[in-house]
């Protein structure tokens, strides 16, 4: 392990050293199977050092730093593998260490804690939660990139807090402000939401700046939908706190939720004084100390690609199954005799109903992979006829 006294060394040197640090600590990481339940020894460390504003060292060395925090937050950016790796990493030290841990998560909306109880208490499948929570257009990104530590969760007994406001109320604020908030939604924000730190008003501005927007953007209803997250996870995760005064709550959030405190954990502060640390990757952005408690610099860690239909789906019209509208590029469906206006019922062994139905069936699955794909065909008299297709995947 390398230490050095932070003061004594210049960005340049202090990067040099960090980046020293995570090659010589472990070899390259590769991703774990997609399908496999991650316990002490089946998913690999990430190779990764950690700036904190004494020193360079290692993640055991946060992890025994992190020791008498009642709150953790662990900044991310949503599509890094190695960022969740590491957030696993610490949930998994911590919970080693015996802390009575809760994760608290910005990917799950508020309505939906009551699947999140029932997965954790094995009441339901991972393929049920997803349904429940309506992960797959609530919040989009790869669900395997969380699943060791929603696995893992369960596996300990670990409550899982979903952190986010309904998507209806953000959208609504995106298009009218706040006060466009129809009664109901209204009731469901927090009374006390602080608008008047500069600081963080400013770097909602340049964050405003670099965002594609329609000419008629207005700023003002784009800070009150980041208001909304930061206070609506705050007060959410403060509550918990309040309630449960023995557990240690770790926050995973996006960076920008995290970094300079501005975001999630100043609100929390605001509302309940406990022992608090920021964690967030120093990847792709400028050093600057400030930033958070500890930075990592985590290596690059890829999952391996998921195989591809290669259709453009029809999620809006009723009926059994999903429709097919047309075909992508080298469509693997339209080689195999897939027609646009045939309507998918299964995928493998999977029914189809939905389009979460469709990301759950082809998670673990691999280009070059083939599955049977059931269709729906409509016929020129007389109904319609089930057809089987064998569909190698792109």
């Amino acid at each position: 392990m390398i230490q050095r006294v932070f003061n004594f060394l210049s960005t340049t040197a202090l990067l040099t050293a960090a980046f020293t640090a995570a090659s010589a600590s472990a070899p390259d990481t590769e991703a774990p199977s997609a399908g496999m339940l991650p316990g002490q020894d089946e998913i690999r460390d990430t190779a990764t050092a950690v700036v904190d504003t004494a020193r360079v060292a290692g993640i055991d060395d946060l992890l025994a730093r992190l020791g008498d925090k009642r709150v953790i937050y662990i900044g991310e950016s949503h599509d890094r593998y190695e960022d969740h790796l590491n957030q696993l990493r610490i949930i998994r030290g911590l919970h080693e260490q015996g802390h009575d841990l809760a994760i608290g998560m910005e990917f799950f909306q508020q309505p939906f804690q009551a699947a999140l109880d029932a997965f954790v208490a094995g009441e339901i499948s991972e393929s049920e939660l997803l349904k429940r929570t309506e992960y797959f257009t609530r919040w989009r990104f790869d669900y395997r990139l969380y699943r060791p530590i929603l696995r893992f969760a369960r596996e300990h007994d670990i409550p899982l807090i979903a952190l986010n406001l309904p998507k209806e109320i953000t959208d609504q604020a995106g298009d009218g402000g706040i006060d466009s908030l129809i009664p109901e939604h209204a009731a469901l924000i927090p009374a006390d939401i602080d608008r008047d730190d500069p600081a963080y008003r400013e770097r909602v501005e340049a964050v405003f700046a670099m965002h594609p927007k329609d000419d008629d953007a207005d700023f003002e209803h784009f800070l009150d939908v980041q208001l909304l997250w930061d206070e609506g996870m705050a007060a959410r995760a403060a509550g918990y706190l309040r309630g449960h005064p023995d557990k240690t709550l770790v926050v995973l959030a996006g960076t920008g939720h995290v970094e300079y405190g501005h975001g999630i954990p100043d609100r929390v502060a605001r509302r309940i004084d406990v022992p608090a640390a920021t964690v967030v990757s120093g990847k792709m952005r400028p050093f600057d100390p400030a930033l958070a408690d500890f930075i990592l610099y985590p290596q690059r860690v890829e999952l391996p690609a998921t195989g591809l239909l290669g259709v453009m789906l029809d999620t809006e019209s009723g009926g059994e199954g999903l429709g097919i509208d047309g075909f992508s590029e080298n469509s693997g469906a339209k080689a195999a005799g897939v027609e646009a206006g045939d309507r998918i019922v299964s995928v493998g062994d999977s029914a189809i109903d939905s389009y979460a139905d469709i990301r759950i069936a082809l998670m673990d699955s691999r280009p070059g992979e083939t599955l049977p794909v059931e269709v729906l065909r409509e016929k020129m008299i007389g109904g319609s006829e089930r057809l089987t297709f064998d569909v190698e995947l792109h």
